[in-house]
Order: structure tokens, then sequence, then C-alpha cells
């Protein structure tokens, strides 16, 4: 099924019940019993990426944690937006997470601990549900999100060297696959593609709009 078919079959926005927190919950449980080993990656609309992560590319094992919450203004998924001084992906949207220590228990415990260290969150205020398999980046990551929901509302303290600022996007709105576009940049002299959802004043793409796609895709669009 192309792109387009795909966008056209589930473009249709569900009720809006169907988007409250518990429900992703539910529905979540079911997806990460079921998920396969890679749901995603950079190689999905950049082909040449394939056969340079199937030639050896020894890939680094990252977590970030998809977390679902009450916000503000209904439910929602919690993002970040990194910090413009940092070396990589500076000012870009991001999920709380990062790179797997050998400290940490497994995937789960990394993306928690990445939250706390990024924006604060206090891991005892998350229910975990499970890991999305793997996402792969073209840059050598092996990305696990793991899908979570917040327990009762938090108090964020951002860790200023690495996120600029948390906000939240609608679950109403990055589980529809209708907000999904695909986008294109020159990079290295090549075009490289990417998804992109953008919302209000955020431009969300790439590595993190990509997961998302794979979320809705996985968790409502079955």
């Amino acid at each position: 099924m192309s792109f387009e078919e795909h966008q056209a079959r589930f473009s249709q926005a569900l009720p809006a019940h169907m988007y409250s927190v518990s429900n992703f919950a539910e529905r979540a449980k079911d997806s990460v019993v079921h998920s396969a080993e890679l749901i995603g990656g950079d190689h999905i609309l950049n082909p040449e990426f394939k056969p340079y992560l199937d030639g050896g590319l020894q890939l680094k094992d990252a977590a970030v944690l998809v977390l679902a919450m009450e916000g503000a203004n209904g439910p929602s998924i919690l993002l970040t937006q990194r910090t413009s001084t940092l070396r990589a992906h500076a000012g870009q949207i991001a999920f709380p997470g990062g790179k797997v220590d050998e400290e940490d228990e497994g995937v789960i415990g990394a993306a928690l601990r990445e939250a706390q260290e990024e924006v604060g969150l206090d891991p005892s205020l998350v229910d975990p549900i499970g890991t999305l398999g793997h996402y792969v980046t073209g840059s050598g990551y092996r990305v696990s999100p793991v899908l979570a929901t917040l327990r009762s509302p938090a108090r964020f303290s951002l860790n200023p060297d690495e996120v600029e600022e948390t906000f939240e996007v609608p679950l109403s709105f990055v589980m529809n696959l209708s907000n999904y576009q695909r986008h294109s940049r020159e990079i290295a002299g090549k075009a490289r593609y990417f998804y992109a959802v953008p919302y209000e004043e955020h431009y969300i793409w790439g590595i993190t709009a990509g997961i998302l796609r794979c979320v809705c895709n996985m968790v409502y669009a079955r």
C-alpha cells in the first residue's frame, strides 16, 4: 500500500472518547504484545539507508518515553524542545530519552532515567506499558519507544543544558494519520525524506514524527 493509500485509509479521526489516556493504555497493551522487532526507521522513506544498516553497522541502543497524560487541554503526549546550544539536534522537538547505559534496567529504565534527568519527571508517577519494537535511524541508533501513562499530575523541572521547554500535543492530533506529511530537505547534497506533523508553532519532524506515526499506526490504525 502506498503512502497516499495508507494515509487515505486511516484519515478519519476516531470519536473523542477513543483518545482518552485510559483508552490509549488499553490499546497500547495489545500493541506492545503483538509488536514486531522492527517497527520503522529512516530507511522507510530513504531506501539507500537500508544497505548501509544491513551492511554491518553496529547500532547503539537508545530509548524514548512516549508519555500519554491528562494535559491542560485534554489527553496529550509530552514532548520537549532541545536547547539551541546542544552539539547535536539543537532546537529540535524530541521525546524525553537518550542512550541506554549499562547501569539501566533495560530500555524502560533508560527512558525513565533520561526523563528524570531532562525534565525532572518522578519515575514513581509513571506507569510503563511496554516497548513498541525498534525504530532504526540512519545515524546508527536502535531506538525503543517506551509507551507509558502519567499516573497523576507532575511538576517538571527542566535541565537547561538539554531542554528549553516542554509542551503537550493532543492525542487526537498525533494519533490521526491524516495530520502527517512527507517532507524533504537536502542534506550533504542529497534529498532526505522524513515525516512531519506540524502542530501550532512547533515543527515536529524526523525521528520524533516517525516514531509518533509508528505509534499511531500500531495503536490506533490497525
